[in-house]
């Protein structure tokens, strides 16, 4: 007899000021420990850009945990997707995935012309190239950790 989940996983994609505070806890709460504990980047990850005009939030919950999550943000002339985590216990389900094409087709919507930059950890760069995001830069080093700077062209591109 096959598995059948019973909760199902939920996606969601909002500003800050939507966001329920016990669920917006949850999302920072992963990011502080992914990037800052897990990846030992001692870094504001809390910087401001949250709650720019524009800016929204997009995660994934699973039994009332959220388990992945990734922001988008909207610069003067770009889309930006950033702060992409999930936590260890939910690796390699996919959430991530869903989290990029969700936020590719956000950012279409919001500006379809756009073109959507990313800093990628560099041992990541390949998996991004999957969603059509290509080096467009010089590698880079930040918090210990080599990034590498991509782009993916606007979809009126």
């Amino acid at each position: 007899m096959a598995y059948r989940r019973m909760v199902p996983i939920a996606i969601h994609c909002a500003p800050v000021a939507d966001i329920d505070p016990q669920t917006l806890y949850r999302i920072l709460w992963l990011r502080v420990s992914v990037f800052v504990v897990e990846q030992q980047a001692a870094y504001a990850e809390l910087d401001g850009r949250d709650i720019e005009p524009g800016a929204e939030l997009a995660w994934i919950e699973d039994s009332d945990q959220v388990v992945s999550t990734l922001r988008i943000l909207c610069e003067p002339t770009e889309m930006r997707i950033g702060r992409v985590a999930t936590s260890p216990g939910a690796r390699g389900l996919g959430h991530s995935a869903r989290l990029m094409r969700l936020a590719i087709g956000r950012c279409a919507e919001l500006r379809p012309t756009a073109p959507i930059l990313l800093d990628a950890q560099t041992h990541l760069s390949e998996w991004y190239g999957r969603f059509g995001f290509a080096q467009s830069g010089e590698p880079f080093v930040e918090d210990d950790i080599p990034h590498i700077p991509m782009r993916r062209a606007g979809t009126s591109d």
